[in-house]
């Protein structure tokens, strides 16, 4: 075997739905020459795939390994993921990682590591299961000018949609057969109120646009309160309702963003995007709409994912940030003066005044059918967000949108959001 191609010794942290899935493709694929050479996991007592022998308990103990070639951290506590691939940049090492959380809220400063060290940092995983999205935005995108990013990008509450539309099924039974069937986690929140998919845009923006964003600065609102009433309001018009992660580039170069259910019709290729599949639209200055899908949830899809960053860091290959400004030129600002005109189902006819809805294009005011189309500010979502939860409302988008009133003279409106 050529020296290029001698086994890659490499340490798993974690071995759930995602590590496992990844060590069962590397045991399928000789050829990749892998060795999973160390995995740490967190409980001595859950039962696992693999003799005992096979599993250890002390993450740092791989991050004092050097013959380790390739760390790759795939748990779920975000505060001990940062803590353990910070350690591994910090001496320069190769790190895999698919925990969108922490590097939603830490990516600044990992790459100021990765930079420092000299250490390299992949996580194609952290945002669309199978499908090349950064790796796509990062290099064949780099140089060219990008309008829009889209997508469906959370498997979990895709497949839930999909089946009540299928079968009229409540929120709460689709929800329950997604978690019987590991689409879904037994505490949904992440997925499902669309915290998961807003993680994954602050990921979409730094690569498609340059932009370094705090989630929290992005509206994100979920499915908790959908019922089949809504979904038939968009099926008697030609329409679905699905989660879509969009953001945009407007006229005066500042980019929204939001995560949020949408009205989507046949024209858009993510109208068939269905279960638990993912779908990216990008929209090219010049190369036009490209369309990426794939599943988006499970552990061999995503797993895929992080097979293929391993392969990609045994070439040399970084992420190389293209879109982020140099130090002479400006980062494009987030906008926050948006209208979103929006479906808004509610029970308490004083919500639509409270919120600041208005210019209003349909209204319904009957006993348990209450609901609203109209105009409304995005920082007036994004503040009363919980409120909205608590109180059993519904919002959709329609996909129009305007810049706030106090700027339409000076402004074009943006197209899509």
């Amino acid at each position: 075997m050529s020296a290029d191609k001698r086994p890659l010794r490499v340490g798993l942290i974690g071995f759930g739905c995602v590590g496992q899935g990844f060590y069962d493709i590397v045991q399928q694929l000789p050829a990749a020459a892998i060795d999973v050479a160390r995995i740490v996991v967190k409980s001595p007592s859950k039962p696992r795939s693999l003799p005992p022998s096979r599993f250890e308990f002390d993450a740092d103990a791989l991050l004092a390994d050097p013959s380790l070639d390739v760390l790759i951290e795939v748990i779920d506590d975000a505060a001990e993921a940062f803590r353990l691939v910070s350690g591994a940049l910090r001496q320069g090492r190769r790190v895999v990682t698919a925990n969108k959380a922490m590097l939603a809220r830490h990516l600044p400063a990992l790459r100021e590591l990765e930079r420092t060290h000299g250490g390299a940092l992949l996580y194609e995983a952290a945002v669309a299961g199978s499908i090349p999205i950064l790796r796509t935005l990062d290099g064949y995108f780099g140089a060219e000018p990008l309008r829009a990013v889209s997508g469906i990008i959370n498997g979990s509450s895709n497949y839930v949609l999909t089946r009540m539309a299928e079968d009229g099924s409540d929120y709460a039974q689709a929800l329950a057969e997604a978690q019987a069937r590991g689409f879904a986690e037994t505490d949904p929140t992440l997925d499902m109120a669309a915290f998961d998919p807003r993680s994954k845009a602050v990921l979409l923006a730094a690569h498609a646009f340059g932009l370094a964003l705090n989630p929290d600065e992005i509206l994100n609102l979920g499915i908790e309160n959908i019922t089949p009433r809504d979904l038939a309001h968009a099926e008697v018009r030609g329409l679905k309702i699905k989660v879509v992660a969009h953001l945009e580039r407007l006229a005066d170069g500042r980019v929204g963003a939001v995560v949020l259910p949408r009205f989507v019709g046949p024209s858009s290729p993510l109208f068939t995007v269905e279960h638990e599949t993912n779908g990216v639209l990008i929209e090219a200055a010049f190369g036009g709409p490209q369309f990426l899908r794939g599943k988006g949830a499970g552990g061999h899809p995503t797993g895929s994912a992080v097979l293929a960053d391993v392969a990609a860091l045994r070439a040399g290959y970084r992420y190389g940030y293209a879109k982020t400004p140099s130090e002479s030129d400006s980062a494009p600002a987030l906008a926050t003066d948006l209208e979103l005109e929006v479906y808004l189902r509610h029970e308490d006819e004083h919500l639509p005044r409270q919120l600041g809805l208005r210019d209003l294009s349909a209204e319904q005011r009957g006993a348990g059918r209450r609901f609203s189309v109209g105009y409304v500010r995005l920082d007036a979502l994004r503040e009363r967000r919980d409120e909205l939860r608590a109180a059993g409302a519904f919002v959709a988008a329609t996909g129009a949108s305007r810049v706030a009133a106090v700027q339409r003279e000076a402004l074009a409106p943006s197209l899509a959001l």
